[in-house]
């Protein structure tokens, strides 16, 4: 268990710093926005417990508010995709004994399962993301077009990702 809560530590920070310090500073096209740090979230295990979950959801959304200057609009996309996470992943994978305690990755779902999955829960974090920061939907093509070409960029990054953790470990 200590191990694991070491891995989980490592990964927050190295998130945390990777999107406030790299990330943020990257626009492609001046529309398409990584957003790597929800993959700490996206990473945790399916049993975790709700209040855990919420707490850890919402303390990597403040901590990269807090470096960013986007008060409570990270904190607030993480923890309503914390809240969607688990309904999510067993709209993709059915309900039993062998499934509850994964860990979702390339590995312990397959590619075609976790791509849905990722896709689903990059989706709905950028689409409330940009909707909460413009906070008006007379600019909607415009809100679209983030959300979409950031999920993509993010999706393409974070699937990267998990591909060189999966080849380390």
């Amino acid at each position: 268990m200590n191990k694991e809560l070491l891995q989980f530590s490592l990964l927050f920070i190295v998130m945390v710093l990777l999107q406030v310090l790299i990330c943020n500073h990257i626009a492609v096209f001046d529309v398409a926005i990584p957003i790597v740090f929800i993959y700490f979230i996206i990473r945790l295990p399916i049993s975790l417990g709700l209040s855990i979950l919420f707490t850890l959801s919402f303390l990597i959304g403040f901590c990269v508010d807090i470096f960013s200057d986007t008060p409570g609009v990270n904190a607030l996309a993480c923890t309503l995709m914390a809240a969607l996470r688990r309904p999510l992943y067993y709209a993709y994978v059915p309900r039993d004994d062998k499934t509850k305690d994964l860990v979702p990755s390339i590995s312990s779902l397959g590619i075609a399962v976790y791509c849905k999955y990722l896709v689903s829960l990059i989706a709905i974090y950028c689409v409330l993301v940009f909707s909460i920061e413009y906070f008006n939907f007379a600019d909607i093509e415009e809100i679209v077009l983030l959300a979409s070409s950031s999920t993509l960029l993010t999706f393409i990054s974070l699937l990267a990702f998990d591909c060189l953790i999966i080849n380390k470990t």
